[in-house]
């Protein structure tokens, strides 16, 4: 958009030059860059240049042992250890990707413990650490004198490093695009090799990270979302036309309407945008929310033109108000300010500890979550204030959600087409018939065999049709009568998104048919959805009930009153300038904004086709709760084309060993979490009749 207006204002097309390593589709992406000549027309012309697989890639998966279950936590990261110092000594300059700040910092940690590595050598890199300290840093790796830096996000992109012969992840990077992007920093000389390791310690991950680095391998990149008919974004850039001057509405909209984003911005869309900008609406400007531009034709009563340089009855749009400009100017910016919340007992109005804001996106009344190794039930938020009750229930929300990237959809369909071939193949050959065909991926031998031992037993606990493939979603239903709950798993492989926004209408749905409190945990490989054991829902007619066209009303519906609701609201008011961060010197900070959009809220949502309302449901459908993903997938179950499939289980079955641990455990203390993953595995294995494996296991 900013694109187009430079295009009207300069009276030329300038050439633009858009390079990407990890885009998809590369149409998609070029018409986005190039905009269109006329609204409604065909794209600029444009040229692709596709490179991204010219360069030679080393690739491989490693896991420190075959069983990530039952080998004990200090045995699996002692051999980590041993083998990436080993990969460190073997290369000269290693880059290490975590999944989170926490996690660079502690890997960093425990490899100078182990003597050989300190501040002249290794360092650590990422955006909590100072301006400076990130520059020097970055300044020794460019002159190659560290033999190791640990990192998350923050040198994905950017410098040049060529020094950097090999990258090593620790953990899944959650997509293809994310894969090559981090393994990508590695080999930056002509000729050179890309060389990546990638290292799961998990075996949920296990099957996402062969998957990804075959599909990697096969030249897969997951495609890019382009947000759409964006509102708040929309305001800020007519709102900066009409500063410059009356101008032709037409003009004005015609401008929009070339950059892709807005390509299909319907008559309806750009009458509630204009009718929030003009605050045509009873009561908003008693809420301090005025109007930023006049909407007129060019028709003075006296028959004289109030601007000569446009005919009579031509319909106009300019600003309002002497202070647009500053106000426009200070204002401007779409990434929202994030602050900490204070969280505090109700009972005695005591200081628990901070939350970070993402964190509240997935808290609704009721949800049980840890702070300081205690267990708190939340029950409300005031602006920046979460007030809570201790409790001894079992956390149903982990405390990484906010931290770690997401699963992408596309893989996560990819994940699912791998699991169906498995499961083929492990029909008609057994586990050596699965060793075999997983040893044409990257993979080494404890992967291959981890991979093929947690599928047969899968199969031989729960049966085939447990394991969800493109063509089924399975569920599996336990009734767990020590803590009096029914559970659903629902493997839905599709991301963390996807699953966000289909559990929350599962739950909804649940919630009305059996009457009673519903709870929900989320991954990336499904969900959990928890009630009293006295209530029981149909889930597979629950979930072959949704239809696509019902799922975005329904979610709405869901969102009512959430705090994800109030969230983006919020960052949404603010990005439309409903709610100003800047105004006559004075600065208002996240918390305030928070406050001031809780005051705004209520009214809003009466108001008939708000702009600043209908953005913030858009934005949180299509941009974090993946709506698009979810229609296709009901229609697909209401065509069949996908079956829901249900197998009740008197313990969690090993694919949803997982999922079970977000609703059994508090998942800050790795060692708990391991003992209950050892004791879901101890329950399968007795009941198949299983010794672990050693005979059935060994090689043919």
């Amino acid at each position: 958009m900013s694109l187009e207006r430079l295009e009207a204002m300069c009276g030329g097309s300038p050439v633009r030059i858009g390079c990407s390593a990890t885009v998809e589709p590369l149409d998609e992406v070029a018409e986005f860059l190039v905009g269109r000549a006329s609204p409604g027309g065909e794209p600029r012309p444009y040229e692709l240049v596709d490179t991204r697989f010219v360069r030679e890639f080393d690739l491989s998966l490693e896991c420190p042992t075959d069983d990530l279950i039952d080998t004990p936590r200090d045995v699996v990261s002692e051999r980590f250890y041993d083998r990436l110092d080993e990969l460190v000594r073997g290369h000269d300059s290693t880059l290490v990707f975590t999944n989170t700040r926490s996690g660079a910092e502690r890997v960093l940690h425990n490899l100078r413990g182990r003597g050989g590595y300190d501040e002249s050598n290794s360092a650590c890199h990422h955006g909590s650490l100072s301006k400076d300290r990130r520059q020097a840093v970055e300044t020794a790796l460019k002159e190659g004198s560290l033999d190791v830096v640990t990192t998350s996000t923050s040198l994905e992109l950017g410098i040049d490093m060529p020094h950097i012969d090999l990258v090593v992840q620790v953990g899944s990077p959650k997509s293809v695009a994310s894969l090559l992007q981090r393994v990508g920093r590695a080999g930056h000389q002509l000729g050179q090799t890309v060389e990546g390791r990638v290292v799961a310690l998990d075996r949920d991950e296990l099957v996402e990270c062969a998957v990804m680095l075959q599909r990697a391998e096969d030249g897969f990149v997951d495609r890019v979302f382009v947000p759409e008919n964006a509102a708040d974004v929309a305001t800020q850039h007519v709102y900066g036309m009409a500063i410059n001057g009356p101008k032709r509405e037409s003009t004005v909209r015609e401008t929009l309407e070339r950059a892709y984003p807005y390509r299909e911005f319907t008559d309806e869309a750009w009458e509630r945008l204009l009718r929030y900008l003009t605050a045509d609406y009873d009561g908003l400007e008693e809420k301090n929310v005025y109007a930023k531009v006049w909407r007129d034709e060019n028709d003075p009563p006296d028959g004289e033109h109030h601007y000569e340089s446009f005919p009579v009855g031509e319909p106009l749009i300019g600003k309002r108000g002497r202070m647009a400009r500053v106000i426009y100017m200070t204002n401007i910016g779409t990434i929202p300010d994030s602050f900490t919340i204070d969280v505090y007992r109700r009972s005695e109005d005591g200081w628990v500890g901070q939350l970070d804001e993402d964190y509240l996106d997935k808290l609704e009344t009721g949800d049980v979550f840890v702070l300081g190794g205690d267990r708190y039930e939340f029950r409300y938020r005031r602006g920046s204030k979460a007030y809570v009750d201790p409790t001894g229930a079992r956390p149903n929300v982990p405390s990484w959600f906010s931290e770690r990237l997401p699963l992408s959809y596309d893989l996560g369909r990819e994940i699912l087409a791998f699991q169906g071939d498995l499961l083929d193949r492990l029909a008609t050959g057994g586990r050596p018939a699965v060793r075999e065909w997983l040893r044409g991926f990257p993979l080494d031998e404890n992967s291959v065999r981890a991979v093929a031992r947690a599928f047969d037993e899968q199969a031989r606990y729960a049966g085939r049709e447990s394991v969800s493939t493109s063509r089924r979603l399975a569920v599996e239903v336990e009734r767990d009568r020590d803590d009096y709950q029914r559970r659903y798993y629902v493997h839905s492989n599709y991301g963390r998104r996807f699953n966000d926004g289909l559990s929350r209408l599962v739950a909804y749905r649940c919630s009305r048919r059996a009457n009673a409190n519903v709870k929900v945990a989320v991954a990336d490989h499904g969900f959990v959805v928890s009630m009293p054991l006295n209530r029981r829902v149909d889930i597979v007619d629950v979930l072959g009930s949704i239809a696509p066209d019902e799922v975005r009303p329904d979610l709405r519906a869901a969102l009512d009153g959430t705090e994800l609701l109030k969230r983006y609201f919020r960052i949404d008011a603010t990005r439309a300038l409903m709610i100003l961060k800047r105004y006559k010197g004075y600065e208002k900070s996240a918390a305030e904004q928070q406050v001031s959009s809780e005051m705004l809220l209520s009214f809003a949502q009466e108001l008939e086709e708000f702009a600043v309302i209908e953005e913030t449901y858009r934005e949180i459908l299509e941009d974090k709760l993946h709506v698009e993903g979810v229609e296709e997938v009901m229609g697909a179950v209401q065509s069949g084309e996908v079956t829901v499939t249900e197998q009740t289980v008197e313990s969690p079955s090993p694919k949803a060993f997982g999922l079970a641990t977000l609703m059994a455990s508090d998942v800050v203390l790795a060692d708990d979490e391991s003992a209950v993953l050892r004791e879901f595995h101890e329950r399968v294995l007795s009941e198949i009749g299983d010794d672990g494996g050693v005979a059935v296991d060994a090689e043919d």
